[in-house]
C-alpha cells in the first residue's frame, strides 16, 4: 500500500516518511529534481522512500506514473504550486481529496478576499478592473483608498506585493508591476495595520482545530519580508477560543472542509483580517515546530486525511514540548552565495540553535525585498515562544550570509541562473547538511 507525494515543501519530508511507515504505507515522492530535497533524504536511509523523478508539470506524465504506482491509495500535495494539479489527479484517479473548486478559489486571494467580505468576515474587498474600463490607478484612489497592498493573486513567498501609502508609491507599485510576469492577476486590498501572525489549523468534515499561533515578525515597511517567526504565540485562553471560532468561520465561507491550512492574519485593533489562506501546512521550519512543540508528529495527520481518514490529531490530547522560534538568514548584499560564517560558534549558545541549509555555495541571490533572498535558517527552542525567540536572534546575530559581487549581467533578456524555481517551497538546496543539533524526530 502507498501514498504519493507531489513535490514537497523543502522540509517536512522524513516526518512524512515516518508518518507514512507507522501508519503502513510506502511514501513514493514524485519530482523534478531529486537534489531540492537532499537535506531531507541525507537523513534518511536509502531505501526510506520511492523517489520517481518525473516533470511535475506535465499532468498527463504523473498521472500515467500514478496509475502505474502500486496499490495507490492517497496523494499529498503539501505546496501552493501544486496543490490545484494535486487536486485535479486526485479526482481523476478517484482518490480521497477535496473539491478542485475549492483549492483553485484558495489560490486566488481575490476572490478569497471577496468571498470573505460576502460573508461579513473582512472589512475590506478585493479591487480589480475589467479589461477596457478605466486606469486601475484611478480605480483605486477612488474606490480602495490609501494605504492599500498591491498583490499577484496567485503569488507566493511574499513576491509581487507592493504597499503602498501615496500617489508617489502607487505610480512606482503600477509600474514595476507592470513589468512583472504575475502568476494570477493583480489586484489591490486594504492595509490592515498590527502584529501579523499565521493560524496552523487542521480541519475535518467542517471542523476547525486550532493547533497553534506562529507570530510573523516582518521586516519595516514598505516590504513585507519574513523574518522572525515563533511558535506558539501565548493568547489568553478567551482569545485562543474567540481565534478558533473565527478561523472555523473563515476556513468554512470558502467551502474549505477537510486538512491542514495556514491561515495568516493581521490582529487589528479592531480584531483579526485575514491576509491569505494557504490549503496546506506552515512552509520553512513550522511543521518542524509543530512536531517539537506539540509533542507528536503532525504530518501523521497529512497521511490519514490522504488516505479519507479522519485524523486522530483532530481529538488528541497533546503531550507538548519545547516553544520554538527561527530567523531566516539573509545576506547583507546581493550575489553569489559563498557560505555562512559563524556557524562553529553555534555549539556554545542556549536552546539548542541549529543551521538549515537551504542554499548551496555558488547560488546567485538577486532579491533581498522578499523570502527568495535567503540562505538558510537558524532555529532554537525554549520554555515559551518569546524566550526562543530571544535565543533565535541571538544565535542568528553570530551568524553570516557571506556573498560575493554578482558578475557581469548575462545578455539582455537571458536570466541569470537563480534560486528554487518553486517559490512556495525555499530556495535551491542541494548543499551538504550543516546544522549543528539539528533532529529529524
Amino acid at each position: 500500500m502507498s501514498v504519493a507525494c507531489l513535490e514537497s515543501l523543502t522540509f517536512g519530508l522524513g516526518h512524512l516518511v515516518r508518518a507514512a511507515d507507522v501508519l503502513g504505507e510506502r511514501l513514493v515522492l514524485l519530482t523534478r529534481d531529486p537534489s531540492y530535497y537532499t537535506y531531507e533524504l541525507g537523513r534518511l536511509p536509502a531505501d526510506a522512500l520511492d523517489v520517481v523523478e518525473v516533470d511535475t508539470f506535465d499532468v498527463e506524465r504523473v498521472a500515467d506514473v500514478l496509475r502505474r504506482t502500486p496499490d495507490l491509495r492517497g496523494l499529498i500535495s503539501s505546496t501552493d504550486t501544486w496543490t490545484p494539479v494535486g487536486a485535479e489527479l486526485a479526482e481523476r484517479l478517484g482518490l480521497p481529496g477535496l473539491d478542485p473548486a475549492v483549492l483553485r478559489l484558495t489560490r486566488d486571494k481575490a476572490a478569497v478576499r471577496d468571498r470573505l467580505y460576502g460573508a461579513g468576515l473582512t472589512r475590506g474587498r478585493a479591487h480589480e478592473v475589467p479589461e477596457g474600463r478605466e486606469p486601475l490607478r484611478e480605480v483605486l484612489l477612488k474606490e480602495a483608498g490609501l494605504p492599500a497592498v498591491l498583490k499577484d493573486t496567485a503569488g507566493t513567498g511574499s513576491q509581487n506585493v507592493w504597499l503602498v501609502r501615496d500617489g508617489r508609491e502607487l505610480d512606482a507599485a503600477l509600474a514595476e508591476a507592470a513589468g512583472r510576469e504575475l502568476k494570477g492577476r493583480l489586484f489591490a486590498e486594504p492595509y490592515f495595520s498590527g502584529p501579523v501572525y499565521s493560524a496552523e489549523t487542521l480541519t475535518w468534515a467542517g471542523r476547525t482545530r486550532l493547533l497553534g499561533v506562529s507570530s510573523r515578525l516582518m521586516s519595516p515597511e514598505p516590504y513585507f519580508r519574513e523574518e522572525i517567526t515563533a511558535f506558539p504565540v501565548a493568547f489568553p485562553e478567551a482569545r485562543r477560543a474567540e481565534l478558533e471560532r473565527w478561523l472555523g468561520e473563515v476556513l468554512a465561507a470558502i467551502g474549505y472542509t477537510d486538512r491542514f491550512a495556514h491561515v495568516e492574519f493581521v490582529l487589528t485593533a479592531d480584531g483579526p483580517e485575514v491576509v491569505e489562506v494557504n490549503p496546506r501546512i506552515g512552509g520553512a521550519l513550522v511543521g518542524e515546530g509543530l512536531c517539537r512543540a506539540l509533542g507528536v508528529n503532525v504530518y501523521e495527520a497529512m497521511v490519514e486525511a490522504a488516505l479519507g481518514r479522519r485524523p486522530r490529531l483532530m481529538d488528541a490530547d497533546l503531550p507538548g514540548g519545547p516553544a520554538v522560534a527561527f530567523v531566516l538568514g539573509y545576506p547583507a548584499e546581493p550575489g553569489v552565495f559563498t557560505g555562512v560564517a559563524g556557524l562553529d560558534r553555534l555549539a556554545g549558545m542556549p536552546g539548542a540553535p541549529a543551521w538549515y541549509p537551504v542554499r548551496s555555495v555558488g547560488d546567485t541571490v538577486e532579491h533581498l525585498a522578499d523570502s527568495r533572498g535567503y540562505a538558510g535558517i537558524v532555529y532554537a527552542e525554549a520554555e515559551t515562544a518569546e524566550l526562543a525567540t530571544h535565543r533565535a536572534v541571538a544565535a542568528a546575530n553570530a551568524v553570516r550570509v557571506l556573498t560575493e559581487p554578482l558578475p557581469a549581467g548575462p545578455p539582455s533578456g537571458e536570466p541569470r541562473t537563480g534560486p528554487h524555481p518553486y517559490p512556495d517551497q525555499g530556495p535551491h538546496q542541494d548543499a551538504e547538511p550543516t546544522a549543528r543539533g539539528a533532529s529529524g524526530g
